[in-house]
C-alpha cells in the first residue's frame, strides 16, 4: 500500500480495457459463490481464493500450507497464495464481456456525455444500445449518411438494395466503433471555427460539445473508453457473504448482480460459439447489457432489479450516494475504538477543567495504558496476566488506573454537534456509579440538560493529541464563543439566582449601619447572626481582606455596601475594582465616589438618605466574566469562574428561594378588566352586523382588544409584584422565566393559535392557577402542537443549512500572514430604516485597519493603518464621531484557497489575532448553522393590507440569501443614478411609476399600487438603490453594480435577520461565506486564452491564465462575476472528492472522470477521505515540517498558547539571520 501522507494530490479518469485487466488477478467465468456443502469458495468463481486471496491468515485453500513461514508461496495443489486475509479487500477480478457493453452513467446522464461526443441525441442512442435500432458506420458509395438510424425493416430494405456497400451495426459495438472514429482534433477546430459566428441555442450547444471534446483531448482519455470491453469486479471481502444461524446465507446485492452479468455472458459466449440466428442473440446481448447497467446504477433506465420481498438492489451507484454511502458513512465518519457514552448528570463540586468518569468505563477506555503500567510496575508478569486481572477487576488495578489518567484528558461530545464547543477536552476524575458527570458551566456550550441526554467519551491517544487536547480543547479554554467573542460560560439558573440573591440590598435589615473593620469581621457577624446579607453596612477600604484599588481619597473614607457585596468581591481577582453596583463604569473605572463617606460622618443616616442598588443580574454576571477574560485570560478566569459557580449555588441553597402557590397572588383587578374587554368585543361585533365594518376589520379589533386586555393585566400584575417575591426574583435575575410567564400563571393565558396559524378570537381568560375550562384546555392544545413540529422541522432545517455552509467554506484556512492587497472595505453602522442592527462599535472589534484612522475634529491619529482595533480603540473611534472606517476584510483578501491573518483579524475565540492554520471556514460556517435552531421558521405578514407581499424572515431568509435565490417580496431597483424626478399614480391600471432623472437620460419603473414606496419626489439615489421595500435581487444587484457592493448588501441583511432575533454574529464569518458565494467568475470573451466561452472559473485562475496570456503578448479573456448559490458553490469547487462526497455523487463523478480532474488535496473534506492528516491548524505543512534544533530553547515561564511559542520561534529566526 502507497503511505497516505506521501501523495501530493489524487487524479481520477476513465479506464482502459488494458488498465482493468492490469489491476485484476484473474477472470471470474462462473457465477457460483461458496460451495453449501465445504462452504470454501467455488473455483472460478466470485469468491475463487485463487484470484482474490486465502480466507485464512497465512493458509492456503488445501491446507498443505499453514504458518507464516510459508509467506509469498503459491500452493502446487490449490494454486492460493499464502498471504494475509485481508487481500481479499484489495484484489480485484475481471470478467471478459463477450459483447461491448456501454457505461450506464455516460450514456444517460444529464448532459448524455456520449451523446454530445457523437452530437447524436440520447434517445436514438437509446434505441441503438438496445438493439431497437440499426445505425450507420460507413455509408460506402451509397446515398445513406453516417450515423443515420435505420429500423429493422429499413435496414433489410437499404440490404436488398445496395447489398453489401454499406457499414450498419446495431448495440453498443455500433457505438463504440462511432466513439472510435471521433477525430478529437478535427472536430475541436470545426467547433472553435462555428463559435466565431454562432448564436442563440446553436452557439449553447457548440459551447457544450466543445467543453467535452476538449475535456477527453486535454486528459488523454479515449472516447471509445465509455463502451467496456472487460467488466472489473471488485474485490469480495467489499461484498461479503456471511452465514447466518439457520444455515442461510446473507449477501450483498452486489453478488446477485454479478451473478446476472456471468450467467448472461456465459450464455451470450455458448450462443455464439454455436453460431445461434441472429435475433437471439440479440436479444442476449442486449439482457447482457441491462445487467451491466443494474449493476452499475439500478433503477437509472427501466424498472430497478429487485431482490426477494420486491426490494430493489443496491448497486455500486448506490454504495457511494448518500448518507449511507461509502462517502458520508465510512469515509467522513467513522466509528472509533477507545470510546464510550453514557448518561450525563451534574457535576457540582467538579473545577471547570474537570469531568466525573464512572470508574468501569475508564478501565476499559484505558485497558492498554493499564496494562503496559501493571507489566511496568511488576504487578503483572506478563501481558496476558494483566488483561486476565483487568478482567477480573482486581483490587490493585485501581491505583494505577488513577496514575493513568493523571492528567491524560478525555474529549466530551454532546451529539449534535452544532459547534466546535460540542467536543472538549476535560481531565478525568474518577467516580462511582455509571454516569458521567458535567461541570454546570459547560453545559450551555453543548446545550447540554440533565433530563436524560448522553454524552460520548473519546480517550486521545499519541502524545501529540494529547498535548492539542490539552492545550487547545481544555473546557477552561473554550470561555469565549467563536461567533461573537462573548462569554460562552455564564452562569445560569441557581448560580445566578444566588449571585442576584448575595448581591441584593433592603432596607431596615437587622445590622444596618454596623461599621466593620475588615471582611473577615463583616463575614463573622453575619454568621452569628448579628447582621443580615442584605443590610447595608460600612467597611474601611484599607482592610487588608478586601485588597482592592481605591483611590488615595477613597481610601480615607468608610465604604458603604453590603456584607452579600463583600463576599461577592471576595471571589473577584483582587486588582478588579471593588464591584458594588451593576454599571459598565463601576465595573472598567472605580468603585464611584457616591458609595463612601468621610470618618466621622453619621453612615446610618447617609443609608436611610441613599437608594437601593440593584443586584447582579445575569447580564451584569456576564459583563463581568468578558472583563475578567479581558484582563486576565484564560487561567484566572477559570478559576474565578468556579469560584462564582460554588457561591452561587451555595446561596441560592441558604436563601431556600422556591416556589409556592402563595406566590402567585390573584389580582383583584382582573374580573373588571375581562368585562370590560368583553363589552368592547360585543360593541364591535355590534357595529359589524350593521355594517359600519368589514370582517376583516372586525377580527382585528378583536384581537386588538384582548390584547390590550392582557397587557393592561400584566402591567398590573408587574405593579403588584413585591421585589422579594421568588418568582419575580427568579425572572428578574434572568435566572429562569421571563414576566409572560408570571401572567399566564397570575393573569390570563390570553389568545391562542389555530393549526392554521391564525389567531383564534377566544381568548382563555383563566390562569393556571385558577385552572383552565375543559374546553380552554382544548384550545391551547393546537399551540402546544405546533411548537413542537415547528421545532422539529426547524432543526433538520437548520441542520441541512450548517451541512451545506460547512462543504462550500471547508477549504477556507487562514494560509499566510499578510496578503498585502490594496483594497479595503469602508464600513458603517447597518441600519435597517432607523432602527440599528449593528452598530460600527461592534464591527470594528477585532479588525484590521486599511487606513489611517483620524479624529474628525482634532485631525490626531487614534490609530495607524494595518493595526488591530482593540475594544478601547473601537470605543474610542466611535466616541470621536467618526462614522465611516476602512478596514481589510475577508472580501478584499488576495490570498489564494484562503484568507490570510490582517484580512481575518482576531480569533473571536481567544480574543487575539488569528493564527496560521485556522479553519476559519469552518468554524464561519458553524457559527451561523448553530443559532439557526433559534431563528423562526415562519414567513410575517407585515400587518395591514398595504404590505408588499410578505416579507420573509428567519431561518427561510437565511437560505434565500445563501442560496441566491429569487427573493419573495422582491424590491424595484434603480439601475441609473440620478434624482428621482416625480412618482405618478395611475388608478386604471392600479400602478405607481417612478421617474428618474439620470445623467445619461431618464428611466421609468413601473411599480404596483400596494407597494410601499422607499423614496419620495426630489430624492437622490444611486444606481442599485430600492424604489419600494422589500428584498433586493442579488443577482440583478451584481448586474448594476459591483461584486463588492453585492457583498456588502447580503452581509447587511444576514445580519439583519439573526440580530432581530437577538443573536449576535461577527461580520468576519458571514464575510467568509459570502466571499465563497463570489469565488467564480463566467468568461465572457476568451481573447487568446484556451479559456472556452461561458466556462466558470475560479476568481484566481482566470487571473493567473489572463497574468500567463498578457506575458506572452496575448489578448486576456474577459469574464464578469457570478454570484452562486452555496449549494451549487460546493459543487462547483475545485475538489471533485469534496463535491462527490457533498451531493450529486454520480453526477460529479461522471464529470471528474471525463475530464481527468486532479484533486489538489487543499481543503479539509478531501484529507480525510483519504486518510491524510487535515491541512489546518497544526496538521499545516509548514507546522510538519519543522525540524528540531540542535539547542534546546528554553520554554520560558509563561508560554501558554501555540501563538506565543510562534511568536518565540519567529524571534529566534531573526536573530540567526
Amino acid at each position: 500500500m502507497i503511505d497516505v501522507n506521501k501523495f501530493e494530490s489524487m487524479q481520477i479518469g476513465l479506464a482502459s480495457p488494458e488498465k482493468v485487466r492490469s489491476w485484476s488477478y484473474g477472470e471470474v467465468k462462473k457465477p457460483e459463490t461458496i460451495n453449501y456443502r465445504t462452504l470454501k469458495p467455488e473455483k472460478e468463481g466470485l469468491f475463487d481464493e485463487r484470484i482474490f486471496g486465502p480466507s485464512k491468515d497465512w493458509e492456503c485453500a488445501c491446507g498443505k500450507y499453514k504458518r507464516i513461514r510459508y509467506k509469498g508461496i503459491v500452493c502446487d495443489r490449490c494454486g492460493v497464495e499464502v498471504t494475509r486475509s485481508k487481500v481479499r479487500r484489495e484484489r480485484m477480478a475481471h470478467i471478459e464481456l463477450a459483447a461491448p457493453v456501454s457505461h450506464i452513467w455516460y450514456f444517460k446522464g444529464i448532459p448524455s456525455r456520449m451523446g454530445l461526443v457523437l452530437d447524436m441525441s440520447p434517445r436514438s442512442l437509446e434505441e441503438i444500445i438496445y438493439f431497437a435500432s440499426y445505425v450507420v458506420i460507413d455509408a460506402g458509395s451509397t446515398p445513406l449518411e453516417k450515423k443515420q438510424l435505420l429500423s429493422e425493416r429499413e435496414y433489410r430494405e437499404k440490404r436488398s438494395l445496395y447489398g453489401m456497400e454499406f457499414h450498419a451495426l446495431m448495440g453498443a459495438e455500433a457505438v463504440k466503433q462511432l466513439l472510435d472514429g471521433v477525430d478529437l482534433e478535427k472536430e475541436i477546430g470545426e467547433l472553435k471555427e462555428m463559435l466565431k459566428d454562432a448564436t442563440g441555442q446553436k452557439r449553447t450547444k457548440a459551447i457544450r460539445r466543445l467543453d467535452i471534446l476538449d475535456a477527453f483531448r486535454k486528459s488523454g482519455n479515449k472516447p471509445s473508453w465509455m463502451v467496456m470491453d472487460v467488466l472489473p469486479v471488485i474485490p469480495p471481502d467489499l461484498r461479503p457473504m456471511v452465514q447466518l444461524e439457520g444455515g442461510r446465507f446473507a449477501t450483498s446485492d452486489l453478488n446477485d448482480l454479478y451473478r446476472r452479468v456471468i450467467n448472461r455472458n456465459n450464455r451470450l459466449k455458448r450462443l455464439l460459439d454455436l453460431n445461434a440466428p441472429n435475433i437471439i442473440v440479440q436479444n442476449e446481448k442486449r439482457m447482457l447489457q441491462e445487467a451491466v447497467d443494474a449493476l452499475i446504477d439500478n433503477g437509472r433506465r427501466g424498472r430497478p432489479v429487485t431482490g426477494p420481498g420486491n426490494r430493489p438492489l443496491k448497486s455500486l451507484s448506490h454504495m457511494l450516494k448518500g448518507k449511507q454511502g461509502r462517502f458520508r458513512q465510512n469515509l467522513l465518519g467513522k466509528r472509533v475504538d477507545y470510546s464510550g457514552r453514557s448518561v450525563i448528570v451534574v457535576g457540582p463540586n467538579l473545577k471547570m477543567y474537570q469531568c466525573g468518569l464512572p470508574k468501569e468505563m475508564a478501565i476499559e477506555l484505558f485497558k492498554p495504558f493499564v496494562m503496559h503500567q501493571l507489566v511496568e510496575r511488576e504487578i503483572a508478569n506478563n501481558i496476558k496476566n494483566a488483561k486476565r486481572k483487568i478482567e477480573r477487576l482486581d483490587d490493585d488495578i485501581w491505583d494505577v488506573l488513577e496514575d493513568v489518567i493523571k492528567e491524560h484528558p478525555v474529549l466530551l461530545n454532546r451529539a449534535p454537534t452544532l459547534h466546535r464547543l460540542g467536543i472538549q477536552a476535560f481531565e478525568p476524575v474518577l467516580i462511582e456509579g455509571r454516569a458521567i458527570r458535567l461541570h454546570p458551566l459547560v453545559c450551555e456550550a453543548y446545550n447540554a440538560d440533565f433530563d436524560g441526554d448522553q454524552m460520548a467519551v473519546h480517550v486521545p491517544l499519541s502524545e501529540e493529541a494529547q498535548a492539542e487536547a490539552r492545550l487547545l480543547m481544555l473546557a477552561a479554554e473554550h470561555i469565549l464563543n467563536p461567533k461573537d467573542g462573548k462569554p460562552v460560560v455564564t452562569p445560569s439558573q441557581d448560580m445566578v439566582l444566588g449571585n442576584y440573591y448575595l448581591t441584593m440590598e433592603q432596607a431596615g435589615r437587622e445590622g444596618e449601619g454596623m461599621i466593620f473593620r475588615d471582611a473577615n469581621e463583616a463575614v463573622m457577624a453575619y454568621k452569628n447572626g448579628y447582621v443580615h446579607l442584605h443590610s447595608r453596612v460600612g467597611i474601611s477600604p484599607l482592610a487588608a481582606d478586601l485588597d482592592k484599588p481605591f483611590t488615595e481619597e477613597q481610601k480615607e473614607k468608610i465604604l458603604v455596601t453590603t456584607v452579600g457585596k463583600i463576599i461577592f468581591n471576595s471571589i473577584m481577582p483582587k486588582e478588579f475594582p471593588y464591584l458594588n453596583e451593576p454599571t459598565q463604569s463601576n465595573l472598567t473605572e472605580k468603585t464611584p465616589d457616591k458609595y463612601f463617606v468621610a470618618r466621622g460622618e453619621d453612615v446610618k443616616s447617609y443609608i436611610e438618605s441613599q437608594p437601593l442598588v440593584a443586584p447582579f443580574k445575569k447580564k451584569n454576571l456576564g459583563n463581568v466574566i468578558a472583563e475578567v477574560f479581558k484582563i486576565f485570560r484564560t487561567t484566572l478566569t477559570s478559576e474565578m469562574l468556579d469560584r462564582m459557580k460554588d457561591l452561587g449555588y451555595h446561596h441560592s441553597t441558604h436563601a431556600g428561594l422556591t416556589v409556592g402557590i402563595a406566590d402567585i397572588s390573584a389580582l383583584p383587578e382582573k374580573a373588571g378588566i375581562i368585562e370590560k374587554a368583553h363589552e368592547q368585543v360585543e360593541l364591535i361585533t355590534k357595529n359589524f352586523r350593521r355594517g359600519f365594518a368589514t370582517d376583516d376589520e372586525r377580527y382585528q379589533a378583536v384581537i386588538n382588544t384582548w390584547n390590550s386586555a392582557k397587557d393592561e393585566i400584566q402591567g398590573k400584575l408587574a405593579d403588584a409584584l413585591d421585589d422579594n417575591n421568588p418568582i419575580f426574583m427568579m425572572s428578574d435575575s434572568g435566572a429562569r422565566g421571563n414576566i409572560s410567564n408570571f401572567t399566564q400563571l397570575a393573569g390570563m393565558r390570553g389568545l391562542m393559535a389555530a393549526p392554521n396559524g391564525r389567531i383564534m378570537e377566544l381568548p382563555i381568560v383563566s390562569n393556571f392557577r385558577e385552572g383552565l375550562s375543559v374546553l380552554e384546555m382544548f384550545l391551547s392544545t393546537h399551540g402546544a402542537r405546533k411548537g413542537m413540529t415547528d421545532t422539529a422541522l426547524k432543526t433538520a432545517d437548520s441542520g441541512y443549512l450548517t451541512r451545506r455552509l460547512v462543504d462550500v467554506a471547508q477549504d477556507v484556512i487562514i494560509r499566510e500572514d499578510d496578503c498585502g492587497t490594496d483594497r479595503g472595505l469602508r464600513i458603517s453602522t447597518i441600519k435597517n430604516g432607523n432602527e440599528i442592527v449593528e452598530t460600527l462599535e461592534e464591527r470594528l472589534i477585532g479588525r484590521y485597519t486599511r487606513k489611517t484612522v483620524f479624529h474628525p475634529e482634532t485631525n490626531k491619529v487614534i490609530i495607524d493603518q494595518d493595526e488591530l482595533i482593540t475594544e478601547d480603540i473601537a470605543r474610542e473611534i466611535v466616541g470621536a464621531g467618526v462614522e465611516e472606517v476602512t478596514i481589510r476584510s475577508v472580501f478584499t483578501c488576495n490570498t489564494k484557497h484562503g484568507v490570510c491573518k490582517h484580512c481575518y483579524g482576531m480569533n473571536l475565540a481567544t480574543g487575539d489575532a488569528v493564527e496560521v492554520g485556522e479553519a476559519v471556514g469552518t468554524i464561519a460556517a458553524q457559527s451561523i448553522g448553530e443559532p439557526g435552531t433559534q431563528l423562526t421558521m415562519r414567513t410575517f405578514h407585515t400587518g395591514g393590507v398595504a404590505s408588499s407581499e410578505d416579507i420573509t424572515q428567519g431561518l427561510p431568509r437565511i437560505q434565500e440569501i445563501f442560496e441566491a435565490r429569487n427573493p419573495k417580496g422582491e424590491a424595484v431597483v434603480t439601475e441609473v443614478t440620478g434624482i428621482v424626478e416625480e412618482i405618478f399614480e395611475d388608478p386604471a391600471t392600479r400602478t405607481k411609476r417612478v421617474t428618474v432623472k439620470g445623467n445619461t437620460g431618464e428611466e421609468e419603473y413601473t411599480v404596483p399600487y400596494t407597494a410601499r414606496m422607499k423614496v419620495s419626489q426630489g430624492d437622490s439615489i444611486h444606481r442599485g438603490d430600492a424604489l419600494t421595500e422589500g428584498s433586493i435581487e442579488p443577482k440583478h444587484l451584481l448586474s448594476i453594480r459591483d461584486a463588492l457592493t453585492v457583498e456588502q448588501y447580503l452581509l447587511a441583511e444576514v445580519q439583519k435577520v439573526y440580530r432581530s432575533q437577538g443573536v449576535e454574529i461577527g461580520d468576519k464569518h458571514v464575510e467568509v461565506m459570502v466571499r465563497q458565494m463570489l469565488r467564480k467568475v463566467r468568461v465572457m470573451d476568451p481573447g487568446d486564452t484556451d479559456i472556452l466561452p461561458g466556462t466558470l472559473l475560479d476568481i484566481q485562475d482566470f487571473k493567473d491564465s489572463n497574468y500567463e496570456t498578457l506575458m506572452n503578448g496575448g489578448t486576456p479573456a474577459t469574464a464578469r462575476p457570478v454570484l452562486l448559490g452555496i449549494t451549487k458553490a460546493s459543487l462547483e469547487t475545485n475538489s471533485f472528492l469534496s463535491a462527490a462526497s457533498f451531493q450529486e455523487t454520480t453526477r460529479v463523478l461522471t464529470d471528474a472522470s471525463i475530464r481527468g480532474k486532479k484533486d489538489p488535496l487543499l481543503g479539509l473534506k478531501e484529507n480525510v477521505i483519504i486518510g491524510k492528516i487535515i491541512p489546518a491548524g497544526t496538521g499545516m505543512a509548514r507546522y510538519r515540517n519543522m525540524e528540531p534544533k540542535d539547542e534546546v530553547a528554553t520554554v520560558s515561564e509563561n508560554v501558554y498558547s501555540i501563538a506565543d511559542i510562534e511568536k518565540q520561534l519567529a524571534a529566534e529566526d531573526s536573530e540567526e539571520e
